[in-house]
C-alpha cells in the first residue's frame, strides 16, 4: 500500500465525508440482516482506506479527535454469522488493530470512553477464529497499557468478564491455533500484575494451561512458551497484601499538641504568658485583689480616682475575681484621704498583673493619728516591663 496513502486521504478536500457517507449507508441493512456480498465488499473497500488513515502517525491523532470510530461500532455489534457479516466485522476490526498497534495511552484512553472491550468479548465468544485472534489482539493491547489493566481490574465484573471469555476460548478447541493462543496466554499474563487479578487466577485459571496440554501446539513458538512459563511461574508466587494503613494523631489518643485531656473533659487549651511575661500580655486569674485607688476611711467621702491604677496596664488587660482596696494609700480613721500614689507595688506601665487574694501592703501604711506617708516608688518585686504574681502575703515587720 501506499506509504503516505493516509495523509492523502485525510487532507484532500471531501474524501472523509464522502468515505464516512459509504459508512452509513451500510446501516440500514445492519437490522434487519439484509446486507449482500456486494454492499459488504463495498464496505471493506472503505474501512481499508480508513484503516491507513488510522494506521499512520500523522493522522492518528485527527482521527481519534475527530471520534470517526464511532461510525464504526455499528458495524462491530451484529451476530449474524453470515460471510458477509463476518466480512465485515473482520475487516472494522483491522481499523481498531491498526490504532492499537502501536503503544499509545491516548489511544487506550479514547478506547476505554467506548464500548470496543465490550464488542471484542462478543466476537470472542461467537466469531470465526481470525475474528477472535484479531479481537482477542486488540483487548491485548488495551491491557498492556497501564490505563487499561487499571481499568479492567478495577472492578470484578470487567474482570471476571475478560477472564470468563478468555476461560471459555481455551475451552471450546481442544488445539485452537498457535497465534490466537499466544494472544490467550499474554492476556493472562498481563492480568497476573494486578494483585487482586493474581488472587482470582490462582484459583479459575483453566487447568488445561498447567497440565501441559498445548505443548505440543506452542512446540514451535518459544516466545509462546515463554509467555505461558512466566504465567505459571506468576501464579505459583503468593499475590502481594497491601500495607496496613498508618493510624493518624486521634487513633494514638493525641488530641491537642502540647495539651493534655483532662480527665473527663475536653482538652485544656495551651497556656498564655507564665509569670513575669513580657509587656503588652494578658493576665488570667482566679480571685485577687485589684489595684485599686485609695480607700476613703471611715465616714469620709471617697478618694479621686488616681492615674493608672495599681495593676492597670497601657497595653494589657486584666481578669480578677473579687478584690479588696489597696492599702498602700489608706488614710487613718477620721484623717485626710492620702493622694494618689505612684506607681503601686506590682504595677507595670505595660505589663499586667496576675494574683490571688493577696491583704494589705505595709509599705506604706501611716501611724496611728500621724501624717500618711509619702507614697513609695516602685517597690520591690515591681518591674517597669514585667508582671508581678503573688499568693497570700502577710505584712512586713
Amino acid at each position: 500500500m501506499f506509504p503516505d496513502l493516509g495523509p492523502l486521504i485525510w487532507h484532500s478536500f471531501g474524501t472523509m465525508v464522502v468515505l464516512l457517507q459509504e459508512i452509513m449507508s451500510v446501516y440500514p441493512t445492519l437490522s434487519p440482516p439484509t446486507l449482500s456480498a456486494s454492499v459488504s465488499n463495498r464496505a471493506c473497500n472503505v474501512l481499508a482506506l480508513l484503516q491507513s488513515v488510522a494506521s499512520h502517525p500523522e493522522t492518528r491523532d485527527p482521527f481519534l479527535k475527530a471520534e470517526i470510530t464511532e461510525y464504526l461500532y455499528p458495524l462491530l455489534n451484529t451476530t449474524i454469522d453470515t460471510r458477509s457479516f463476518e466480512y465485515l466485522r473482520l475487516t472494522t476490526l483491522g481499523v481498531f488493530g491498526a490504532l492499537v498497534k502501536v503503544d499509545d495511552t491516548e489511544v487506550v484512553n479514547s478506547l476505554l470512553k467506548s464500548d470496543i472491550i465490550h464488542l471484542c468479548l462478543r466476537i470472542m465468544e461467537t466469531g470465526s477464529e481470525l475474528s477472535k485472534t484479531v479481537a482477542t489482539f486488540i483487548v491485548q493491547k488495551i491491557i498492556i497499557d497501564e490505563a487499561g489493566l487499571q481499568h479492567i481490574c478495577g472492578t470484578p465484573e470487567r474482570f471476571f468478564g475478560i477472564a470468563s471469555v478468555l476461560a471459555s476460548m481455551v475451552a471450546e478447541q481442544p488445539q485452537p491455533s498457535t497465534r490466537l493462543l499466544k494472544h490467550i496466554i499474554r492476556c493472562y499474563l498481563r492480568l497476573t500484575d494486578d494483585p487482586r487479578a493474581r488472587t482470582a487466577l490462582q484459583t479459575n485459571l483453566p487447568e488445561a494451561l498447567r497440565d501441559g496440554t498445548f505443548d505440543n501446539c506452542l512446540g514451535d513458538d518459544a516466545v509462546a512458551r515463554l509467555y505461558l512459563q512466566q504465567l505459571l511461574d506468576n501464579l505459583a508466587e503468593p499475590a502481594g497484601e497491601a500495607p496496613p494503613p498508618v493510624p493518624g494523631p486521634a487513633a494514638a489518643g493525641v488530641t491537642h499538641l502540647g495539651s493534655a485531656p483532662v480527665a473527663g473533659g475536653a482538652p485544656h487549651p495551651g497556656p498564655g504568658p507564665v509569670a513575669g511575661a513580657s509587656p503588652r500580655g494578658s493576665s488570667q486569674a482566679g480571685p485577687s485583689c485589684a489595684h485599686q485607688g485609695p480607700a476613703p476611711a471611715a465616714g469620709g467621702a471617697p478618694h479621686p480616682s488616681p492615674g493608672p491604677a495599681a495593676g492597670a496596664s497601657p497595653g494589657g488587660s486584666s481578669q480578677a475575681g473579687p478584690s479588696r482596696a489597696h492599702p498602700g494609700s489608706a488614710s487613718t480613721a477620721g484623717g485626710a484621704p492620702h493622694p494618689g500614689p505612684g506607681p503601686a507595688a506590682g504595677a507595670s506601665p505595660g505589663g499586667s498583673s496576675q494574683a490571688g487574694p493577696s491583704h494589705a501592703h505595709p509599705g506604706s501604711a501611716p501611724a496611728a493619728g500621724g501624717a500618711p506617708h509619702p507614697g513609695p516608688g516602685p517597690v520591690a518585686g515591681g518591674s517597669s516591663g514585667g508582671s508581678s504574681q503573688a499568693g497570700p502575703s502577710r505584712r512586713r515587720r
